[in-house]
Order: structure tokens, then sequence, then C-alpha cells
């Protein structure tokens, strides 16, 4: 036992990266660093989201619980999130949670003055820190019909209905309540290893390789127009389906090809709620999972461990 290492040093190619938007390989590690990492993203890396609604004033249609928790699910910019504290555990204001280190005031003041429906958006609620805010959508490409709304909508008031209301955002993460996960989607996939038999496929004729291109539901498969062959155009569309698989074998060609899932290589796909910008919530999932473990290698149970198993237990936790 002495001597082995299984010590090993992932690596990552980032292949598309925007504000809101990455997609990276992660290479030479396993599904459990892959899965560890996903679940961070979307359940432990912290973000600020308003937790608690003062409403003073109230003649819209919606009543105050749904407003609150509309509010609540408005995405607002965390880039200084992971330096905040929690609420309860801020020394400042004894967990109260309503003091400038661990919290940020919002105002929002709306009424309809005239016969024209107001849309009170995410745009109406005024911060007391410049550095969160709601997130701007203005320039993401939402589609809005009318150019001028901007932001999200939060209620509608007509003629003489009012909306005023004093809200604060805390510090969360995305395990205590779905507001303050930083990630619309993270997902993952083994990249495929895609093997075609081309003395099987050779016996096949034009009409045969077509139909079995076509059964594949993505576009996986191809043929060259000058060679007549079958190419593998895009490894990456295959969905784990096997359908050309069936197809093969209900043509009398079982093995015509060979499709495996690389065991330590994943591509990821990570889209942010633009709380923080894609890149940085990978980056910030590390720090957290980093922190996990030290907790884990650091605590007790470990040491006692250490003692009862000798040189393995030191050995595994890197001793």
């Amino acid at each position: 036992m002495e001597g082995a290492s299984y010590q090993r040093f992932p690596k990552v190619k980032i292949r598309e990266i925007k504000d809101d938007y990455c997609k990276f390989e992660l290479r030479d590690t396993d599904a459990s660093m892959a899965n560890a990492l996903r679940r961070v993203m979307i359940a432990e890396v912290p973000t600020v989201a308003i937790d608690l609604v003062e409403i003073e004033v109230n003649s819209s249609v919606l009543n105050d619980e749904f407003i609150a928790h509309r509010l609540g699910l408005i995405p607002l910019t965390s880039e200084g999130a992971m330096a905040m504290r929690f609420s309860r555990d801020c020394d400042a204001c004894d967990g109260d949670g309503q003091c400038g280190f661990c919290s940020v005031e919002f105002h929002l003041s709306a009424k309809c003055r005239d016969d024209r429906t107001l849309d009170v958006t995410s745009k109406d609620l005024m911060s007391s820190d410049p550095a969160v805010v709601p997130v701007d959508l203005s320039d993401t490409g939402s589609g809005y019909d009318n150019p001028e709304q901007r932001g999200i909508l939060i209620v509608k008031l007509r003629r003489g209905q009012e909306l005023k209301l004093r809200a604060i955002a805390r510090k969360g993460i995305g395990k205590d309540h779905a507001k303050w996960s930083p990630a619309a989607t993270v997902t993952f996939m083994y990249e495929p290893d895609i093997h075609v038999n081309e003395d099987l496929m050779e016996s096949l004729t034009f009409e045969e390789k077509r139909s079995w291109v076509e059964s594949s539901p993505t576009k996986v498969f191809d043929i060259d127009p000058n060679t007549q062959q079958v190419v593998v155009v895009d490894p990456e569309a295959y969905t784990y389906d096997d359908e050309v698989i069936k197809k093969a074998d209900a043509m009398g060609k079982p093995g015509l090809v060979e499709i495996n899932a690389k065991e330590d290589s994943f591509i990821f796909t990570v889209e942010s709620t633009g709380a923080i910008k894609a890149s940085q919530l990978v980056l910030n999932a590390i720090d957290v999972l980093k922190q996990k473990l030290d907790a884990v290698r650091l605590s007790e149970d470990t040491v006692e461990a250490d003692d009862q198993f000798g040189e393995l237990g030191a050995h595994m936790r890197g001793g």
C-alpha cells in the first residue's frame, strides 16, 4: 500500500465563455468530482437575495405574500457575496441581519396616476449599495416586445393603485432556498468515444447507410458526398440514446458502431442567472469545494481515523 498514489491532476479546457454562459471540458478526474462541482455550483455558492419585505402600502391586485415571493426571486448582482457575512454569523448586528456587513436595504415606491397601466419592475427597486442591484436585462436579448421595458416585472398598477415597501437582502445559498442559487442550469455529460466498423459499413448499400445515419435523433453522423463513406461529424451531439445501435442490430449488422463513455472526461455547460458571471460561478464553486474538503481534512473524526489506520489514514488525507 505504501508508495501508491491516488492523486490526480484534473485539467480544464474552456470551450466558450460569455457573461451568463460557460462551456468547458474537465478531464483526468472521476464522476464523483464532476458531480461534486456541479452540486456546489447549484446549491452552495452564495449570492444575495431579498429575504425580508416590509410592505407599507399595497393596493395592487396581488397580495403581500405574492409580491414578497416575487421580490425574493429577482436576481441581484452578487460579485461580493463570498466576502459578505451570513446574517446568522454577523457579530456587528447580533444576528439581526440588518447591518451593512451582512445585508443590503432596498426601497420601492410606485403609484399609478393616469389611465395607462404602470408596470412596476426590478428597475424601481432602489438599493442602498450600488454593488448589489437587480440584474440588468437590457443587454441580454431577453426579447421584450417593448424596448423601453427593462427589468423583471413585479406587478402592474392601474389608476390610483400604489405599492410602497422596504426590503432587506441577505447572503444565502441555494440549499436553503432556490432564490439564492446563482445557477440557471448546470449540466455535464460524459464525452463519447465513437468507433465505426469500416469493414461492416462498406457492406451496406448507400440507402442503408443513409437510413442508418438518419436513425440518430441528433446529427452525430453524416455521409461524405465525395467518398460516400459514413463519417462522425459531431460526437458530442450523441445523447446515449442507443438508437444507432438498435438500428444496426435491426439491419443484421451488430457491432457496426461501438460507443463508449470516457469515464474521466466531462463536458460542462453552465448558465448563470446573472447574479455572478458564469466563469466566476465555476471559480467560486471550486473555492467552496476546497473549504468543504479542508473542513473534512481538519475535523476531529479524521484525526481519530489517522490514529486508527496509521500510515494509510495519513496517506489518504495527503499526509
